[in-house]
C-alpha cells in the first residue's frame, strides 16, 4: 500500500481517463435509494423558508464517555451529528438517496471504473482559514488505510491502491478492483476530511471545513457548536448555536422534551407516541429507509459455531410479535439479512422466516441438543426496546427448549465493552446505500465490525466479484446469493427493519424532504435544519 501522494505533471491528462464517463451528483451506476410512506400526523412536512438565528438543544440517545474526535473510532450518533456537522465530504447523499457533490464538485471514472478522478472545490477553507487542498483529502483517506488501523472504514477504502494530485485541485484514485459504487463509499461519516499534519492527520484536531464549529466535547456528556460564519455552502447552517446532548434513557429525553429543556430527540420511546402526539406545541416525524435491528453471535464461539444452533435461535423468535410490541408497528419484519426493500439489489424471491419452533427444536436435534442455554447481554443504549425485544425473545424461545438469560449491561461503555466483545449481544445499523457498502463493513472476512465474527468463503467470493461486476443483471444475481447466505448459514439473527421516529418542538424546521439513509436527515440535522 502507498500511504504517500504523488504529484503528476501538471500538463499531462490523467492516466486511465481517456474513455471515461462523467459521473457528477447522481451516478449512473447507484441508484437512488428508495424511501418508503409516511403516516404519523406529523410526517416531516417542513417549512421552505429557513431562519437565521436561534439556538437548537438536542438530547440524543447516543454516545459514551469512550467517544473519541478519532474518525477511525466513531461508532454512535453523537459522534455521526459531530462528523457532519464540523466536516465534509467529498460526496454527499442528498434528501432524496441521490449521491450528489460535497467537496468534490464532479468526479469521472475510468470505462473499467477502476481509476476515479475528483476535481475539488476552490472555494473551501477550514475554520482556521486554510484552503482545502488534495494533500488534506489523501492524508484524510490515508488515516483510515494506513497498517494497523482499526477504522470502521478500512474495509470501504482497503481497495485503493494509489493516490496522486493531477493538479492542485485534482484528486486521482487507482482502485485494485473495479467498484462502480466507489463515490458512495466516500461519503462516510468517517470520511470528512481533516487537514494534512505531516505524514497523516491530527486525529483529536476538530478543524474542519463543516457547517459548524466545535466548541466544547464532553464523551458522553454533552457537545456544543456555534455557526461557521463562513461556511462555502449557501442556504446552509441557519441555526447560530447548538447543543447536543447525550440522554440514554429514554423517559429521561421524553421529560426533557415535554418540559422544554431540549428542542429535539430521536428514538422517542414508541409507548408514548400517542401522547406526544397530542402535547401541544411538539410534533412527531417518521421516515422509513435502511435502519434495522440485530442480534449477532460470534460465530468462533460455542455454541454459536455450529449452524444447526444458530438456525433454531433464528427460528425461536417471534419477529412479527417483536415488530407490533417494540416497534409500536413502525417497522416490519427482518429475514436474518441486513438488505432492505429500499435497496437496489433487494432479493425479492427470498421467503420470510417465520416463528416456528418445532423447526427451532429440529434444529436443536441436528445439533445433538435436546435443550438450549445461553446468555443475551442487552442495553437500552443498544436500540430502544432492547430489553423489552429480549424479554420477547426469551419467552418465545422457551416453547423450543431454548433457555435465554438476560444480562442487563450498564448503558455508558455498552459499544466499547459489550457490542463486539460478548458472544451474544444486540444492535442496530442505519444500513448503507449499497449492498456492497453494507456487506463490506459488517460481514466481509476480518473487517472491524463485523459484529458477529463470520467467515464463509463463497460470500467474501462474490462480495469480490460483486463489486467489480459492471453488468446489472449479473451483479443481482450474486447480491441475491450474498442475502440468502447471509440469512441461511449467517451468524446474525435481524428480526425487524424500524422506521427513524423523532419528535420535536414546533419550532424546529426542515425542508419539505429529508434523507432516510440515517436518522435525523442523514445525520445532517445540523446544517440543514432551523429554528424559528
Amino acid at each position: 500500500m502507498n500511504n504517500k501522494s504523488k504529484k503528476c505533471d501538471l500538463q499531462q491528462p490523467v492516466e486511465g481517463i481517456s474513455r471515461r464517463r462523467f459521473l457528477a451528483g447522481s451516478l449512473a451506476a447507484g441508484a437512488a435509494l428508495g424511501l418508503g410512506g409516511l403516516s404519523l400526523s406529523q410526517a416531516y412536512a417542513g417549512s421552505l423558508a429557513p431562519v437565521k438565528g436561534g439556538k437548537l438543544t438536542v438530547g440524543g440517545g447516543q454516545g459514551s464517555t469512550t467517544d473519541s474526535l478519532d474518525p477511525a473510532t466513531y461508532n454512535n450518533d453523537f459522534l455521526y451529528a459531530l462528523a457532519y456537522g464540523v466536516f465534509n465530504n467529498l460526496t454527499e447523499i442528498d434528501t432524496d438517496g441521490k449521491l450528489i457533490p460535497e467537496l468534490a464538485e464532479s468526479w469521472q471514472a475510468s470505462a473499467d471504473a477502476k481509476v476515479w478522478a475528483f476535481r475539488l472545490r476552490k472555494d473551501v477553507t477550514f475554520h482556521d482559514g486554510k484552503s482545502l487542498s488534495v494533500e488534506d483529502v489523501i492524508a484524510s483517506l490515508n488515516h483510515h488505510r494506513k497498517d494497523g488501523s482499526k477504522s470502521g472504514a478500512k474495509p470501504l477504502v482497503e481497495g485503493i491502491a494509489d493516490m496522486r494530485a493531477a493538479d492542485a485541485h485534482t484528486l486521482v484514485i487507482e482502485l485494485k478492483d473495479a467498484n462502480a459504487d466507489f463515490p458512495f463509499i466516500l461519503s462516510d461519516y468517517h470520511l470528512g476530511i481533516r487537514q494534512a499534519k505531516g505524514e497523516g492527520i491530527d486525529a483529536q484536531s476538530a478543524i474542519g471545513t463543516g457547517a459548524y464549529i466545535l466548541q466544547s466535547f464532553e464523551p458522553g456528556v454533552r457537545a456544543t457548536y456555534l455557526r461557521n460564519p463562513q461556511y462555502w455552502k449557501s442556504g446552509r447552517a441557519h441555526i447560530n448555536e447548538i447543543e447536543i446532548l447525550v440522554i440514554a434513557d429514554a423517559a429521561a429525553r421524553l421529560n426533557a422534551l415535554m418540559t422544554g429543556q431540549v428542542d429535539l430527540i430521536d428514538r422517542p420511546d414508541l409507548k408514548t407516541i400517542k401522547m406526544l402526539e397530542r402535547a401541544p406545541g411538539v410534533k412527531v416525524e417518521q421516515r422509513t429507509g435502511t435502519l434495522h435491528y440485530t442480534l449477532p453471535m460470534h460465530a468462533n464461539v460455542a455454541p454459536f459455531q455450529d449452524n444447526n444452533v444458530r438456525l433454531a435461535l433464528k427460528h425461536a423468535i417471534n419477529r412479527e410479535e417483536m415488530v407490533q410490541k417494540v416497534l409500536k408497528g413502525y417497522g416490519v419484519v427482518g429475514n436474518d439479512h441486513p438488505i432492505g426493500p429500499s435497496n437496489r439489489f433487494f432479493n425479492h424471491d427470498l421467503a420470510i422466516r417465520s416463528y416456528d419452533p418445532d423447526k427451532a427444536a429440529f434444529y436443536l436435534k441436528q445439533a445433538g441438543m435436546s435443550e438450549l442455554k445461553v446468555q443475551l447481554s442487552l442495553a437500552e443504549t443498544a436500540f430502544d426496546g432492547a430489553l423489552d425485544a429480549g424479554a420477547l425473545f426469551a419467552e418465545s424461545a422457551k416453547k423450543a427448549g431454548i433457555t435465554i438469560e438476560i444480562l442487563r449491561e450498564p448503558n455508558d461503555g455498552y459499544w466499547s465493552n459489550v457490542w463486539l466483545k460478548k458472544p451474544f449481544s444486540a444492535s442496530y445499523w442505519g444500513g448503507r446505500p449499497t449492498e456492497d457498502w453494507m456487506f463490506s463493513t459488517v460481514y466481509a472476512k476480518g473487517v472491524s465490525w463485523n459484529e458477529s465474527n463470520w467467515e464463509h468463503a463463497r460470500f467474501n467470493q462474490l462480495l469480490v466479484a460483486a463489486r467489480s461486476e459492471l453488468d446489472d443483471d449479473k451483479r443481482r444475481a450474486m447480491y441475491g446469493e450474498m442475502q440468502q447466505l447471509v440469512r441461511d448459514e449467517g451468524s446474525t439473527i435481524i428480526p425487524m427493519f424500524g422506521n427513524y421516529v423523532v419528535a420535536m418542538r414546533d419550532r424546529v424546521q426542515h425542508d419539505e424532504q429529508v434523507a432516510a439513509n440515517w436518522d435525523l436527515d442523514g445525520q445532517r440535522f445540523m446544517e440543514r435544519w432551523w429554528v424559528a
